[in-house]
Formats: C-alpha cells, structure tokens, sequence
C-alpha cells in the first residue's frame, strides 16, 4: 500500500501556520504537527487501532483513532469530510485484510 497523506485546513484552529497532517502507512497512521520550534509526532500501528470515530460538521471534520495498547487517542481537527472518511477507510480496509488472513491460515 503505498503511503497516502491527508492536510488539515489552514482554515481551522490551530492550523493557520502549520496544519496537521496525518499519513496512513502500510504499517501504521501517524499524525505530525508542527510549531514554530518543535513538531510533534504520534503514531499507532495499524493492528493495534481498536476505533477510528469521525465526528463531521458543516464544512470539516474531526477525527479521532484510539489504540487497543492503551495510549493516548490520536486526535486531529479540521480535515475534508472525504479525507476523513478515507483514513477509515484505510484503516478498515488494512485490518478487514487481516482478519481474512488469519481465517485463512486457521484453515489451511
């Protein structure tokens, strides 16, 4: 899977200067944010996602993907409505694959 990367807007709070950006990976979903002196990086392996909630208003939406390791939720504002959906998507997609691999090891 190659690597797909999803903006914020610099519409929304907090983004002006430097929006979030949050990449889903063939391994895990990381969510980088910048400030002036310093960035800030989370990340969750793709097996560990236990939810991805997508919160939708007017115009954005608000994304938050909690870990089954118990960490603390990944948490981003201020994305597309289509952006958002398609992270869960990914996500969805990645561990749907997972599962069928599993049954199908189980099996054979």
């Amino acid at each position: 899977m190659a690597v797909e990367s999803f903006q914020a807007s610099r519409w929304t709070r907090g983004n002006f200067l430097f929006p979030t950006v949050i990449e889903v990976t063939d391994t895990a979903v990381i969510r980088r944010k910048r400030s002036w002196l310093s960035r800030d990086e989370i990340s969750i392996a793709l097996p560990k996602v236990a939810s991805v909630h997508v919160k939708t208003g007017l115009i954005w939406a608000d994304i938050l993907i909690e870990s089954s390791g118990g960490t603390d939720p990944l948490a981003s504002h201020g994305h597309k409505k289509g952006d958002a959906q398609r992270i869960r998507e990914l996500v969805e997609t990645y561990q749907a694959t997972q599962a069928n691999r599993g049954v199908a090891s189980q099996q054979g």
